[in-house]
């Protein structure tokens, strides 16, 4: 079995982004994203308009200045390898304190398989679908759809 990371947020946070599971690589660095050919936080980066730090305490820092909250969809599950294909006996994460804590306008699935277990899991919730940033997703990779997260976090009003 393995598990997720905890989820960063707090009061601020305007839009979850939600994962699947991490990668193996994200889990033996210890956080989100950190296979170095998962174009996550280049695609953040550019979303919000400034660089993406290093450092993990950074990332987290990062995010909550820029009111995203993250989190995956999966709390645990075995798989071998880091192939979203590959997960087996899902349990999904509760993601009912992230969205009673923050401010969240939108919450958006990164790749089918988190749009899948997080529709699965939570049927009365609207969840938007971008395409996923893994490189096992590189032959159809467009950014387009994920900077559609801009007018949320800059809409105050929504």
């Amino acid at each position: 079995m393995i598990y997720s990371f905890e989820p960063i947020f707090d009061s601020n946070s305007r839009v979850l982004i939600l994962g699947s599971m991490a990668s193996k690589k994200s889990l033996e660095k210890g956080f989100y994203y950190m296979h170095p050919r998962n174009r996550f936080w280049s695609t953040v980066s550019k979303v919000v308009g400034e660089p993406a730090p290093e450092s993990i305490d950074d990332k987290k820092a990062w995010l909550l200045k820029h009111n995203i909250a993250l989190m995956d969809i999966i709390y645990s599950c075995n798989r071998k390898g880091s192939l979203d294909s590959d997960i087996k006996d899902v349990v999904p994460n509760d993601i009912s304190e992230v969205i009673k804590t923050g401010n969240i306008q939108a919450i958006y699935c990164n790749g089918r398989k988190s749009f899948e277990t997080a529709k699965k899991a939570y049927p009365h919730i609207d969840f938007i679908y971008l395409p996923s940033t893994s490189p096992a997703n590189a032959g159809s990779w467009n950014i387009d759809e994920w900077l559609k997260i801009r007018d949320c976090l800059r809409n105050e009003n929504k």
